[in-house]
């Protein structure tokens, strides 16, 4: 029996996840934060404050969950009902994303005087139930898995044109952006960031899986 590729790739990533995390678990990450760290903040600049807060918008609970939700009702209007369920991967993975920064140790650095873009999740840095670790990176995991299946989606169901070759490309560039703006801000170190591409890897791939699987008949 072949194994597909994107269940080959979903293997993969849950051991690098696990790998990593241990490492991060064991502080093997902790001089290579820093000494990244070190060089990003000395490149900040005030003028590109908003728009590092901006970009910091495309990673938060709110746009990436108004973005699933219209995603799986577009879905559910096209007919996939089945293909819709794959959407249940973004509170899953918070889910997960909440339980690491419970578990794993691994304080987030010293909250930057350049702030970050206003989120709900700041309430969860607030109060006595505060998370005061950083590992995954959330805007980071969010927009690897909405960004990835908005253009997985749009890739498989879009006619060729434009729009269907610019999918892919356009979310790996968001994604990008995101999780370079996570150092540039000085809210993540860089294995959070890892952590969080690894982990929405994870999720995406583990979506993209379930998309792939056959239509019930009937």
């Amino acid at each position: 029996m072949e194994v597909s590729r994107p269940l080959v790739a979903l293997g993969a990533l849950t051991v690098a996840f696990a790998v990593f995390s241990e490492a991060v678990t064991m502080g093997l990450m902790t001089a290579a934060d820093r000494a990244i760290a070190q060089p990003v903040a000395h490149a900040w600049s005030d003028s590109l404050r908003p728009l590092a807060l901006a970009i910091a918008e495309l990673g938060g609970v709110e746009l990436t969950g108004l973005i699933a939700i219209a995603l799986t009702v577009y879905l559910l209007w096209r007919g996939f009902r089945h293909e819709a369920w794959a959407l249940l991967a973004l509170p899953l993975v918070e889910v997960v994303e909440v339980v690491y920064k419970l578990v794993v140790r691994h304080p987030a650095p010293i909250r930057s005087v350049h702030g970050d873009g206003p989120s709900l999740t700041m309430l969860l840095e607030r109060g006595p139930t505060a998370l005061h670790n950083s590992y995954p990176s959330g805007h980071t995991l969010r927009a690897v898995l909405v960004y990835g299946l908005l253009a997985f989606v749009i890739y498989r169901l879009a006619p060729r044109g434009l729009v269907r070759k610019l999918a892919i490309p356009a979310a790996a560039v968001i994604i990008s952006l995101v999780a370079l703006d996570r150092l540039y801000l000085g809210v993540h170190w860089t294995s959070d960031v890892i952590g969080g591409l690894l982990l929405g890897g994870m999720a995406l791939t583990a979506a993209i899986v379930w998309l792939d699987k056959p239509r019930p008949v009937g």
